[in-house]
């Protein structure tokens, strides 16, 4: 097993450094607004790219559900499909698209039971990726909001106070 696949293996670490890692951006984001955000992408993307890749083989859709899907990135599946399982999961657990693969969402939930703090919240509604944010980061999207925007035409979905509040409220 390598290294990353190791560490991919620790979600309840994982669950924890992601948690260090947006909270140091959320303590960032008065410099990171006053520098200008299309600026502060510049030399936080790489690092974003990098660590998210090792760590949780990120495919960088620019709306991380990470901390929803157990440490997993959800558009490692065939499917990019953000809110489950696309009900072809074979009986052994693999996926039905690439027999040789472990599902993705089951990796996701059995993942999700070592977590603390994330884990529970793998059953909320998550809207589909918006394409025209790949490649962007994750972090500058979350705090400007960019993360909840849809193109145009999409419908919107309810919004979740418990995660919101979590995510953008400093004090929670």
């Amino acid at each position: 097993m390598g290294l990353g696949a190791w560490i991919r293996s620790k979600p309840a670490f994982l669950e924890r450094a992601y948690q260090a890692a947006f909270a140091t951006v959320r303590w960032m984001q008065p410099l990171l607004r006053k520098m200008g955000y299309e600026r502060a992408e510049r030399w936080i993307l790489p690092l974003e790219r990098f660590s998210k890749r090792i760590l949780f083989d990120c495919q960088m859709c620019g709306q991380c559900t990470l901390h929803e899907t157990g440490m997993v990135c959800p558009m490692t599946c065939p499917k990019h499909l953000r809110n489950g399982a696309c009900g072809g999961v074979r009986s052994d657990g693999n996926c039905e698209v690439i027999p040789d693969m472990r599902c993705v969402w089951v990796v996701a939930y059995e993942r999700a039971q070592a977590m603390r703090v994330f884990g529970p919240e793998m059953i909320t509604i998550k809207p589909p990726a918006n394409h025209l944010l790949e490649e962007s980061s994750a972090w500058i999207n979350k705090i400007t909001g960019t993360d909840l925007s849809h193109p145009k035409g999409w419908a919107e979905l309810p919004h979740n106070p418990v995660i919101e509040k979590r995510f953008l409220d400093p004090d929670a």
